[in-house]
């Protein structure tokens, strides 16, 4: 399917956002596209016995953690009794406490103690535990789906959990790098004036735009062995790094970079002694937040220096973007513009992320009618 939409793509128009922009169309979009395997955490918030780490996606707020036993439980986050969140943040506990009205929940998500209910009637405690989802790990990302139609008690196959998120690329991705070996370094989170697909948009051009709008980051690349593949649900891009860079000891790109999407809403990059990962989230129809986590290393964890300095070109990368997608998002609300054309020699990977989300918006219409 990937190659005969590709041939098609010098004849193509691109997405046209209006429809999103201008109407409440974008409440649907933000549900649905996540309604599959996607990252949510990493393995380093939870790696002893009861910790938690929380988050939302679109409209959905869920808790993640593990057992006294070690054992990994993911939930939406959301009292059973009047609808409050039961736990915010990170951290470490013994079990979930409403602070509402006290209703307490173990860490297997069944309801322990209700307070106030003495008279209630045809009241089951095994039936008002926290609604659980369906969790997994690979590598170093702890994975969620949020399916209603899914059976989460079944829980998730770990041999199986690659497959189902990155199909036939999840060899490819260990292969280079992306793997538990890394040590975790910090996290920078980001608020963008535009549409979440924007800033995926930007990210899938094939590095379309980087000699004009990231010369500092070009000079680190040879854009001109630049190549694109697409997968299932991901896309790889990889570029190899310049000579001059490569000359430099403890370089931030390193001899080669590979960029993956993973369809919805998740990029992972690995490069030199790097990964850093993306996660957009929607927050309006003209508006979205990005979650950067940054990996290194072991050998440089204690590189203060070189993780400064590294930390410091990508923000500036990050920063340039925001610019870019800004002006993107209010050109897109101009009345001159309704479609654009695809570069078909660089933007294959934006094609292909389009062609997933109105696959799957399409089938979400026709099943909710």
């Amino acid at each position: 399917m990937a190659m005969a939409a590709t041939m098609m793509l010098p004849k193509l128009a691109s997405l046209d956002h209006s429809p999103e922009i201008r109407h409440p169309y974008f409440q649907f979009s933000r549900k649905n596209p996540h309604r599959c395997l996607t990252n949510n955490g990493y393995t380093e918030q939870i790696k002893e016995p009861r910790e938690f780490f929380t988050g939302r996606l679109g409209s959905i707020e869920y808790v993640v953690c593990r057992d006294e036993k070690g054992t990994l439980y993911a939930f939406h986050n959301v009292c059973r009794h009047h609808a409050s969140l039961i736990a915010s943040g990170t951290g470490k506990t013994s079990c979930f406490v409403c602070p509402y009205h006290g209703w307490t929940y173990g860490l297997d998500g069944a309801l322990v103690k209700a307070t106030r209910i003495t008279g209630i009637k045809n009241f089951k405690v095994n039936e008002m535990g926290l609604v659980p989802l369906k969790v997994g790990i690979w590598g170093p990302f702890v994975l969620i789906n949020f399916d209603g139609g899914m059976m989460p008690q079944e829980g998730l196959d770990t041999n199986g959990v690659g497959h189902e998120w990155l199909g036939s690329t999840a060899e490819i991705l260990s292969s280079n790098g992306v793997d538990t070996s890394l040590v975790y370094v910090c996290r920078r989170v980001y608020t963008l004036e535009c549409n979440w697909k924007v800033f995926c948009d930007n990210y899938l051009d094939g590095g379309y735009h980087v000699p004009y709008a990231h010369r500092g980051l070009a000079s680190g690349l040879q854009l001109d062995s630049y190549s694109t593949k697409m997968y299932e649900k991901v896309s790889i891009q990889s570029c190899g790094g310049s000579t001059k860079a490569c000359e430099q000891e403890f370089d931030r790109l390193g001899s080669k970079a590979l960029y993956a999407f993973v369809y919805p809403n998740f990029m992972i990059n690995r490069y030199g002694p790097w990964m850093d990962t993306n996660l957009v989230l929607p927050l309006g129809p003209r508006k979205c937040q990005v979650i950067f986590d940054y990996f290194l290393d072991p050998s440089l964890k204690g590189d203060s220096a070189f993780i400064e300095k590294s930390l410091e070109d990508s923000e500036k990368v990050q920063d340039e973007d925001i610019i870019l997608c800004k002006a993107v998002q209010q050109g897109l609300e101009s009345p001159a513009y309704e479609v654009g054309r695809y570069s078909p020699t660089v933007e294959m990977a934006m094609h292909h992320f389009h062609c997933l989300l109105h696959e799957n918006l399409s089938q979400s219409f026709q099943s909710s009618r």
